[in-house]
């Protein structure tokens, strides 16, 4: 009776009025936290799934574990997840799962782009199955047309940031960098340029302590900054005290993605922002029409009369280093 009732996987629509019930879960990851240590001695990550029947908002999923390692590391939001034996609970009118250590298993799937079957991370006690490759290519195929029922509105530019403020920014990671044993900096844009900042000092300070022309400890190297657009500002991207240690792997070069309460302010006159316990990660198809909009200004930019020509020097663009001209005189 135990393996037939591993087969029944439920949708989330029914999955929601099974209050208090351990029931078996198949759905695209759309959004994780970052991996962090609860009020004990556990570690803790919430990650956020959907299926064609429960899309909008999609059902919470809140796992425990000893360490780090044992929590599921989500290669990419938009990757597949099969959960068994999780149980559904209820805070504040919000139906989730709960993952028990002691019982629960799971087993993670490459998303669209992959034709591949194999789970790349499983818990102790999941079994793979033949008949989950049916769950994930209709997972799979439902997903090639899924797209964000969310309004353009509720997101902001680069060139809308405020210091301080919790954001949501839908951002293309242009490059990832380990300075340090599990401590990232990750490099974002969306086409726009952060706005200019007023840098306030003396000019004794500066001759002790002058500002940095970067945030980096070390610069990147030339062939890595040669790939970065040309227009438009590069943020960099750190993480914050709560989130040290904890790293960033599922992250890759390419990808856009929503970052939902981001926090961006100016260090050494400079705009960076910063991941905080709270952050959320949100899945963005790249055929999302915000995305599609971001790369459409981006090359009408290059194809303008000013070109690369930051906003910031509108109306009238700066001349400081304007090229000046020189031509000879024969007599």
């Amino acid at each position: 009776m135990e393996e037939r009732d591993d087969y029944k996987f439920l949708k989330l629509s029914d999955a929601v009025s099974c209050l208090n019930q351990r029931v078996n879960l198949v759905g695209v990851v759309l959004e994780l936290g970052l991996p962090k240590k609860s009020k004990g001695t556990d570690f803790f990550i919430s990650l956020k799934i959907a299926d064609e029947s429960y899309s909008d908002p999609g059902i919470s999923v809140n796992f425990f574990a000893e360490s780090v390692e044992k929590l599921p590391v989500v290669a990419s939001p938009g990757d597949i997840i099969l959960l068994s034996h999780v149980v559904m609970k209820t805070h504040e009118r919000e139906v989730y799962a709960f993952f028990n250590k002691k019982f629960s298993s799971f087993a993670l799937y490459e998303g669209i782009s992959s034709g591949d079957f194999s789970p790349y991370q499983v818990s102790a006690r999941f079994r793979t199955r033949e008949l989950d490759k049916k769950f994930i290519a209709d997972l799979r195929k439902w997903l090639t047309g899924f797209q964000l029922n969310t309004d353009p509105n509720d997101f902001q530019f680069l060139r809308e940031i405020k210091e301080g403020q919790r954001l949501s920014l839908i951002l293309k990671i242009l490059h990832i960098h380990e300075v340090a044993e599990k401590e990232w900096v990750i490099y974002v844009w969306d086409g726009t340029d952060a706005p200019s900042k007023k840098i306030q000092t003396k000019m004794t300070d500066e001759m002790d302590n002058p500002l940095p022309l970067q945030l980096e400890k070390e610069p990147l190297p030339r062939d890595v900054l040669c790939t970065f657009p040309s227009v438009g500002s590069v943020l960099m991207v750190v993480l914050g005290e709560g989130n040290k240690n904890l790293g960033l792997g599922f992250l890759k070069t390419g990808m856009w993605l929503n970052f939902l309460n981001i926090i961006c302010e100016v260090h050494a006159g400079l705009w960076r922002g910063v991941l905080m316990p709270f952050t959320k990660l949100r899945y963005v198809p790249k055929e999302y029409r915000y995305v599609l909009g971001c790369q459409r200004c981006y090359e009408e930019r290059l194809s303008e009369k000013w070109g690369r020509m930051p906003w910031s020097c509108f109306p009238s663009p700066s001349t400081v280093t304007a090229p000046v001209i020189m031509k000879s005189v024969h007599p």
